[in-house]
């Protein structure tokens, strides 16, 4: 595996990737900023139509990039969206991550990118959607986020309640519920939070600073401001 660094994580964060001869980096389709000359962009549909279509249906794009360093080393620079943080999480094979929707960027060969279903009460209420990605195999994972990314490291037992719109990615051995924000459903309407992820450890659980539905929320309210 080559060499990387995440460049301005104050900010507007990059990936700035030293590909061995060779070597491919798998992507998000429009991931890419930069790159040397002797690296190859092509795009395809890993797994096959359906499962591509079932990557849509978890909210990511039908297509990956992919970057291969096809005439010596190369570097490449990637980068996402929406303003937030990138992360990089090593996976040993013995888990894999669920990742929300957007949270993926790109991976290293040997990490494989597939799709969960989940429960017609998670899918209808989490916030997710009925699939969420999983990541799972033998490589490096990037994802990306809205805000910062903060990590939760729960112990056996432990316990903790996420707001929907700030998950990121979990390990794939944890258990989650939906459930009321508050004792009651006038309560949790009246808070704002309404269905809220309960999870249990042990476990790891990456959470985003800033909500993407607050931010489109906000570009609605100032668009039909501006239109006033």
């Amino acid at each position: 595996m080559g060499s990387y660094e995440i460049l301005y994580t104050e900010a507007f964060p990059i990936i700035k990737y030293q590909l061995r001869p060779g070597e491919r980096l798998k992507a998000e389709s429009d991931a890419m900023i930069a790159m040397s000359a002797n690296v190859d962009v092509t795009g395809g549909v890993e797994g096959g139509i359906l499962k591509g279509l079932a990557r849509m249906f978890a909210g990511e794009k039908f297509f990956f990039q992919y970057l291969t360093a096809s005439r010596g080393e190369g570097e490449v620079l990637l980068g996402h969206t929406l303003p937030g943080g990138i992360v990089d999480v090593e996976l040993d094979g013995t888990y894999g991550l669920r990742v929300q929707k957007d949270g993926f960027l790109a991976a290293t060969e040997g990490v494989e990118v597939s799709t969960q279903m989940q429960n017609l009460f998670q899918g209808i209420f989490s916030g997710e959607g009925f699939f969420v990605l999983n990541v799972s195999g033998k490589g490096v994972v990037f994802l990306s986020s809205y805000g910062a990314i903060h990590a939760i490291n729960l112990g056996p037992g432990e316990e903790i309640v996420v707001d929907n719109g700030h998950l990121v990615a979990w390990a794939d051995y944890m258990q989650y519920q939906i459930t009321k924000a508050s004792n009651g459903w006038i309560n949790s309407f009246m808070s704002g939070e309404c269905l809220v992820c309960r999870f249990k450890g042990p476990g790891i659980i990456l959470i985003q600073t800033r909500n993407p539905s607050g931010l489109k929320g906000f570009i609605n309210k100032l668009g039909f401001q501006l239109k006033k």
